[in-house]
C-alpha cells in the first residue's frame, strides 16, 4: 500500500504534518476529515533509490516529534476519537522509527491493562518525568485533551528558546571555526616557508619567532599525536561531566562564566516558571509539582536547590521563605512567590515570571553577538598581534645588521 505525505490545518488553524498508508488521495483525504483536518497538500511519498531505513532506526526522537504527537493526540482526543484507536493512528502517520514502536507499545501494555501513563513511563528516554506525571494528572482529572495541550505549549516554548540560542550563537561559532583554520594553515604551510628562510642566519631568533616555529614543528610533525591527546581530553572531559560529583562541578561554573553564566540562569528560572505554574494549575500538589520540576531544571546546582526547598516545604516551612534562603532564586523570583503565596495566586504570579524571564532572555540572546564580539576582537587581536612579531622581529633584525 502506497505511503502519502500530507500537510493540513486542525480546527484552531495550526498547522499539521505527517504520513498515512492509504490506498489513494481521496482515502487520506476522508481519513483527515474523520480526524478533524483540512488538507492543504497530499502527497504520495517516493520509495528512496538508497534506503535510509538504518538512519531512521537510529534516529532519536525530538522535541519536534513528542510535540507533533501531543498536538495530534489532544485533537484525537477533542474528536472523542477513544485512546487505542487515537494511537493506532498516530502509530501509523509517525515517521520517526522510535517513536511508532514506543506508540506501538504503549498501545500494547494499555491493551493489557496498564493506563496510558504507566505505558508511556516504560519509555523514559523519550517521555519525560514532567511528561509521565502530567498525562497521570490528565488521568486523574479528566481533562487529559488539556493536559496535552499545555504539554505540547511547553515542547514548543522550549523548542523555541533552543532555536534562538542557536541563532544567535551561529556568528560566534562561524568566526572561532574560520580563526581555527586559518591559524592551522598558517602553522601548517606558511609558518615553515618563514622557517626555511629565518634558519639560512646564523642569529639567534626572537622568541615570539621560536615559539610560532615550534608550534608549526608540532603540528607538521605530530599532528596525529595532538588529535589522540585531543580526543583523550575530550573523552575524559565528557567522562568526568557525566559523574555525579563532576556534573555538579561543571553545572556550577557554567553559572559563572561570563555572558553565558546569567542566560543559562534566566533560562532555568523561566523553565523553573513555567513548569511550576502548568503544573499548579494542573492540580498537582505542591510537594509533586517541586519534584517534578527540578527535574527539569536542567543544571544539576538548581536542581539541588529546587530539592532543598522541597524538604523545607515538606518540614512546614513556607515557599517564600524557603526560597529566600537559597543563593540560586533571583529576586524577582522570591518576591513574586512570596506575593503569590500571601494573595493565594501562586499560578498567576509564576506565569508572570515566566513571561518576565522569557522576555530577558529573547533580550540576551538578541544581544548575544554584540556581547561576545569584545571577546572576539580581543582574541583576534592577539593573535594578529604574536604572528606579526613573530614573522617581522627578526626582518626588523635582519635589516638593522643590513644597514650597519
Amino acid at each position: 500500500m502506497p505511503t502519502f505525505k500530507y500537510k493540513a490545518r486542525d480546527e484552531s488553524g495550526k498547522a499539521v504534518t505527517g504520513v498515512m498508508e492509504a490506498a489513494g488521495y481521496q482515502m487520506v483525504a476522508g481519513k483527515l476529515d474523520g480526524l478533524g483536518y483540512i488538507p492543504v497538500s497530499i502527497q504520495e511519498k517516493k520509495k528512496d533509490i538508497i534506503s535510509l531505513d538504518f538512519l531512521q532506526i537510529h534516529r532519536g526522537v525530538g522535541l519536534e516529534d513528542l510535540i507533533l504527537f501531543s498536538r495530534q493526540l489532544c485533537t484525537l482526543f477533542g474528536a472523542g476519537i477513544p485512546l487505542l484507536t487515537a494511537l493506532d493512528i498516530l502509530a501509523e502517520q509517525t515517521e520517526n522509527r522510535r517513536m511508532k514502536a514506543a506508540i506501538e507499545a504503549a498501545r500494547g501494555d494499555i491493551e493489557g491493562g496498564s493506563t496510558f501513563s504507566d505505558a508511556l513511563s516504560k519509555h523514559p528516554r523519550i517521555f519525560s518525568q514532567l511528561y509521565i506525571s502530567m498525562i497521570r494528572v490528565g488521568e486523574a482529572t479528566g481533562l487529559l485533551d488539556a493536559v496535552l495541550d499545555r504539554l505540547a505549549g511547553l515542547a514548543e516554548h522550549e523548542k523555541d528558546t533552543r532555536a534562538r540560542v542557536k541563532a544567535a550563537t551561529r556568528y560566534p561559532k562561524i568566526v572561532v571555526f574560520t580563526i581555527s583554520s586559518a591559524f592551522i594553515i598558517l602553522m601548517t604551510f606558511v609558518v615553515p616557508q618563514f622557517a626555511k628562510m629565518y634558519s639560512q642566519f646564523k642569529a639567534t631568533l626572537p622568541l615570539p619567532t621560536r615559539i610560532m616555529i615550534g608550534m608549526s614543528h608540532a603540528f607538521r610533525d605530530y599532528w596525529f599525536v595532538m588529535l589522540v591527546v585531543a580526543s583523550l581530553v575530550a573523552l575524559g572531559f565528557h567522562w568526568y561531566t557525566n559523574t555525579k560529583y563532576g556534573r555538579v562541578i561543571w553545572d556550577g561554573i557554567k553559572l559563572r562564566i561570563p555572558v553565558f553564566g546569567p542566560l543559562i540562569l534566566k533560562i532555568a528560572m523561566t523553565r523553573f516558571a513555567h513548569t511550576f505554574g502548568m503544573l499548579m494549575q494542573s492540580g498537582v500538589p505542591i510537594l509533586d509539582t517541586l519534584e517534578i520540576t527540578s527535574a527539569t531544571a536542567g543544571n544539576v546546582v538548581i536542581c539541588r536547590e529546587i530539592e532543598g526547598l522541597r524538604e523545607g516545604v515538606r518540614g512546614g516551612t513556607g515557599l517564600s521563605q524557603a526560597i529566600k534562603q537559597s543563593g540560586v532564586f533571583t529576586p524577582m523570583v522570591v518576591q513574586m512567590i512570596s506575593v503569590g503565596e500571601e494573595s493565594g495566586k501562586l499560578d498567576e504570579m509564576m506565569g508572570k515570571v515566566s513571561q518576565y524571564y522569557d522576555l530577558e532572555v529573547e533580550y540576551t540572546v538578541k544581544n548575544l553577538s554584540t556581547l561576545i564580539e569584545p571577546v572576539l576582537i580581543i582574541t583576534i587581536g592577539a593573535m594578529v598581534l604574536f604572528l606579526a612579531l613573530a614573522i617581522f622581529l627578526p626582518m626588523w633584525d635582519m635589516a638593522g645588521v643590513v644597514m650597519k
